[in-house]
Order: structure tokens, then sequence, then C-alpha cells
């Protein structure tokens, strides 16, 4: 009888409109945020089959456990063909597999740019044609233990970050980072790119080996973990990284014996590249997350990539099996007078930082991205906070600051983002549409939810079957 009585407890659930009309009636009201799961009725039975197999909650707390383990150090910078295998006429690439006849315009560009560096082509038009007939090789990044940012397009001569796990031996690789604008990873080709990534080649990387060399491994889980205290995310901004690693090894490049106009120019290079440290932060992330592969019956996400085309990701439970859905298009803030028509679908590795709790899931600990990549900072602290609903651990070396140094949400879930529909949220740079554009702006990103859809429907069909 008291519910009669007494002044009603009204909750509501599903459109927003219930809830505004009591609240315009002076009515208290407690609005539930719920949502169906992603992908109806199909998905409902699958979530019940992955929700009941009894090695789940062992698989995802082994599999996010491997991943809070690995310390990753820099311990060498080498070619691309010798530190990966990678032979003339073989080019790795960013995202799931993809076709020539299926590549955006920024992956074409950065192939083509890929093919004139390795002296198997003239000029980007031979180039072009080389590839259309099937002249050359290529493969993802993720499939040689590598991620590249944007197009990330990676050929023999390239210089490579190598990054390993003491403890496991495990090791990735990373290109190193040419700096923002008309820039291969972003699809342009042009003289000064080539000449630059030639230097790269030819002086860069030749020079940050020796100094590395004779300074020893640089941690770089303690450079992350300082770098979400002073304002970086490790995606999008990277600045006090970059600094932080110059730091390190500008005595030993002025000690490398090499003439001092190279070791200044460097420095110059790299104090001058705020984005210089992605390209340690990827590497990192990704040899975290690998710790965290081939556990049966996990639904931890281990790898999200894009190739300008596709979107994918791989679980640990799953092996190396990519689940695809065509790639959305940043929305944020562009360049000069380039606006949404210019923007190509979203490409690059990149994402491995979020997959990884940083990057978009840490923007509360870097509210000076939304400068950069669109929103506001209320934005950027519910990002991070709403992140914690979609994944299975807080990792307690990677604090956020503003939130009373919890540790980021790391371990996305794939049961929990169709349970609950919210989306990982990625922040990311926009390469033009067009080959040989470059960058065009910096925007907000999310995965298609097919990709989370399809990963859940093949850890279903591998749990084993219901009882009764």
């Amino acid at each position: 009888m008291d519910l009669l009585s007494g002044e009603p407890s009204v909750v509501t659930v599903g459109a927003g409109m219930f809830a505004e009309s009591l609240a315009g009636q002076a009515v208290p009201v407690a609005p539930v945020d719920f949502r169906p799961p992603l992908g109806g009725a199909a998905a409902e039975d699958d979530l019940v089959r992955v929700l009941a197999d009894p090695r789940r909650a062992a698989a995802d707390a082994t599999a996010v456990g491997r991943i809070l383990a690995v310390r990753p150090k820099l311990v060498d910078v080498r070619p691309a063909g010798a530190a990966l295998g990678l032979e003339p006429g073989g080019f790795l690439h960013a995202g799931p597999p993809l076709t020539w006849d299926r590549a955006s315009g920024p992956m074409r560009g950065a192939l083509m740019g890929a093919m004139v560096l390795e002296g198997l082509a003239d000029t980007p038009e031979a180039a072009e044609r080389i590839l259309a007939r099937g002249g050359a090789r290529f493969e993802p990044c993720h499939h040689r233990s590598a991620v590249g940012p944007m197009a990330g397009v990676v050929s023999p001569s390239m210089w490579m970050f190598e990054i390993a796990d003491e403890a496991s031996g495990r090791r990735t690789w990373c290109s190193l980072n040419e700096g923002l604008g008309a820039v291969l990873r972003y699809g342009a080709y042009g003289p000064e790119v080539i000449d630059r990534l030639r230097w790269m080649s030819a002086v860069l990387g030749p020079l940050l080996q020796a100094a590395l060399r004779a300074h020893g491994p640089v941690d770089l889980g303690a450079v992350i973990a300082q770098m979400l205290h002073m304002g970086d995310e490790c995606h999008n901004r990277n600045r006090s990284g970059t600094l932080m690693l110059l730091r390190e090894l500008i005595p030993d490049l002025i000690g490398s014996g090499a003439p001092a106009t190279d070791a200044a120019e460097v420095a110059r290079f790299i104090g001058g590249n705020d984005h210089f440290f992605l390209n340690l932060a990827m590497p990192a992330a990704k040899l975290m997350l690998d710790a965290g592969r081939d556990v049966p019956g996990s639904g931890l996400v281990v790898a999200m990539a894009r190739n300008g085309t596709d979107f994918g990701i791989q679980t640990a439970g799953t092996g190396d099996q990519w689940f695809t859905a065509p790639a959305n298009t940043p929305e944020g803030l562009f360049l000069g007078s380039y606006g949404p028509q210019d923007a190509n679908p979203d490409i690059g590795d990149s994402a491995i930082t979020e997959t990884c709790g940083l990057g978009g899931f840490a923007m509360a600990t870097a509210p000076a991205i939304v400068r950069f990549v669109g929103g506001d900072v209320a934005f950027a602290l519910e990002t991070s906070r709403r992140m914690y609903e979609i994944t299975l651990a807080e990792n307690p070396a990677f604090q956020l600051p503003i939130l009373d140094f919890r540790g980021t949400a790391t371990g996305i879930d794939v049961t929990r983002v169709v349970r609950t529909g919210i989306l990982p949220q990625i922040n990311t740079g926009m390469a033009g549409r067009e080959a040989g554009v470059g960058q065009v702006g910096a925007g907000l990103v999310t995965p298609p939810e097919g990709c989370f859809t399809a990963a859940l429907r093949a850890l279903a069909a591998a749990a084993p079957p219901l009882v009764g």
C-alpha cells in the first residue's frame, strides 16, 4: 500500500522523451541509459553462448594479466630488411589484409612513394602501373609483429624502432615518425617526401642506432607513465614523451662521433616533431597486447587497425582471424580550406594505443587534445570514464591524475561492447581522400559495430555446447 500512498519513484528506460515529459511536470525521475545489444536478436544468442562459456572468466583474467605484466623497452633501431626479413619488392601496410583494387587514395599514395623510394619505379605514375598489375607484394604490419601509423607503409630500407620485453623475449617494431603534413604515411609522395625519407635512412636511423646502443635500453613504460602525468595521451599528443626521449639520447647523439652538423640536424628534427614518440607508444602498446593473444575463451581485443577501407579487430580467443567492417570517417577539425568531403575513411595501426588504454581512452589526462581533434574538456573527461564500462581491468602503471590517479581502462571486452552498445573512442589524424594530398585534419571516430558482433559470433561458435 505504500506504493499508492507515498511519492512515486519513477525510473525511465529508452527514449528520453518520457523522462523529459515527467521532469516538465516536476516529477522526480531517474533515467536509465539502457540500450539493446548491438546486432539484435542474433547477437543476444551469441552473448548467451559466450557468457556461459565456463572458460571465459579465467581466460579473460589470464589474457589481461599477461598484458599488464609486460615491460616494454626500446632496445635497437635497425633497417626493416634486417629487422623483419622484408625483401625487395615487399611492403607492409596498416590495418587488416588489403588488395590494390580496394586500396584507398592515401594507401595507394604511400605505396607509390615507397616504390620510388626503393628504386622500383622512377615516378609515382610508373609505380602505380606496376602496383596495379600486381608487381609488388604487401601484407599487414601486424602479421610481422609491427605497427605503422596512418597508411603504415614500410619498405626494406626504412629504419625501425625495435621494442622488447626482457621477461618473454617478445619483440615488436615500428617505423620512424616523419612529422606532420605532406608525409608518406598520409599518402603524400612528392620529391620532398622522398628526400626526407632518404635522409631518415642515411642519417637519422644510423645516428639513433649509435646513440641507443651507447645509452642502453630506454624504459618506454616509465616514459608513458610520465607522459600521462604531463598532459600527453600517447596518440595525438606526444610532446612530453618526445622531449623525454630526446633528453635521454642527446648526450649519446653528441658523443656518437658523427659530424656535429648531422647530430644537430637529428636533434632539431626530433625536437621539432611533437609526434616523434607516437612511433614508440604504438609498438609498446602492441608488445603488451601481443602477450594477451591465443587464450581460448577470451573475448579481449588484442588489435584494432584500419587500412583506409576496412576496420579490423582481433581477439585473444580467436587467433589471427580478422573481423572487419567498412571503416567510418572521422569527424573533427580540418586544416586550411579542407573539409569533410576531403577526408578519407579511418586509417592506421595507431588505434593500438586505444586498444591498450591510451589515446582516446586517456583523453581525461590530456584536455588540450580537444583543440586538435574536436570536442571539449567535459567530453574528454566523460569519454575516459565511459571506457571503463567496456574494459576488463585498470592498468596501475598508467594513471590519470585528474581521475584521482585511476589506472587507464585496459582490456576491451567484446561482450561488454556488444552488451552496452558503447564503442571504443579513438582520436586520430585524417588523411586526404586523394593520393598525394597528405594530412587534412584530425578528429574523433569509433569502430563499426560489425567488427564486434562478428567477433562475438566467432567466440560463440568456439564455445562449448550449452548444457541442459
